[in-house]
């Protein structure tokens, strides 16, 4: 399968294209960075050199993954859509705009976005969907810790976090979230925030619900970057393998499925 990476000189790009030489079934097939990066025109392997957009040749990709800037997507997305290839979007910080050109890109493409491609962050959305509707009179307060550099606070993970608590109360985080935590007492049934940025800290995320009496906490650690690129590569995989429409991790592990069987022998 031939693998493309948009925003390939940055830190998940670099990941990415490293962890391609781990699978016989892949190739790296086009390392795509901006017109102005001193990387353009240097070599990438033996056999392929980093390419601007309009360097690209036609049917060169099979599926596409982006881990480019958030001013980067309308582009990426509009070379997808000319080429007609599937495309895995783990850009963070985007803006309500953003999302719309996903949800039109989508009726023609394959889109899996995942603000985290990590398969333990899929399972800890499922996880905090579930607690949420549990617990509903919890106090929600979603904790994560980030290196010095990251740009966007909350975190994209965070975000996501902060969308399935409020499924799990039939409700939107617009209606709910607090925003990042500051000065005043909690409102009744809110969602707050909290960033940490230190170190070269790559990624940490808590789930706190809290109660009179009790607390439950559901927490993701990262150790090493690998986790996101064999998770995107993952998708990818998987992504192209569907009809057009808009997707997310956990479509790809079917835990909607899992959760319905278990309930079902929970039952037996």
């Amino acid at each position: 399968m031939k693998i493309g990476v948009l925003g390939a000189s940055g830190r998940m790009g670099q990941a990415v294209i490293a962890a391609i030489s781990k699978y016989p079934q892949l190739q790296l097939a086009a390392a795509v960075v901006s017109g102005q990066s001193a990387q353009l025109g240097q070599p990438v392997t033996n056999d392929l050199r980093y390419q601007s957009r309009d360097q690209l040749q036609a049917q060169q990709v099979e599926v596409w993954i982006d881990f480019s800037l958030p001013s980067a997507l309308a582009d990426n997305l509009a070379l997808a859509a000319q080429q007609s290839t599937p495309i895995v979007v783990c850009t963070t910080g985007l803006s309500p705009e953003h999302q719309q050109l996903m949800h039109a890109s989508a009726q023609h493409i394959g889109l899996l976005y995942a603000a985290n491609t990590s398969v333990g962050v899929a399972l800890l959305q499922q996880l905090t969907e579930l607690a949420s509707a549990a617990l509903a009179d919890a106090d929600i307060e979603i904790i994560e810790a980030h290196h010095r550099h990251k740009r966007d606070a909350p975190s994209g993970t965070a975000v996501i976090l902060g969308d399935s608590a409020a499924r799990g109360r039939n409700s939107s985080l617009a209606q709910l979230s607090a925003g990042i935590r500051s000065d005043g007492e909690r409102a009744p049934g809110s969602i707050g925030f909290a960033s940490i940025r230190a170190g070269d800290i790559i990624g940490e995320h808590t789930v706190v619900l809290a109660q009179p009496g009790e607390r439950v906490e559901l927490t993701h650690k990262v150790s090493d970057r690998r986790v996101f690129a064999d998770g995107a590569l993952r998708a990818a995989q998987w992504l192209v393998k569907q009809p057009p429409g808009r997707y997310r991790m956990a479509d790809m592990l079917d835990l909607s499925a899992t959760f319905e069987r278990l309930l079902q022998q929970s039952d037996e």
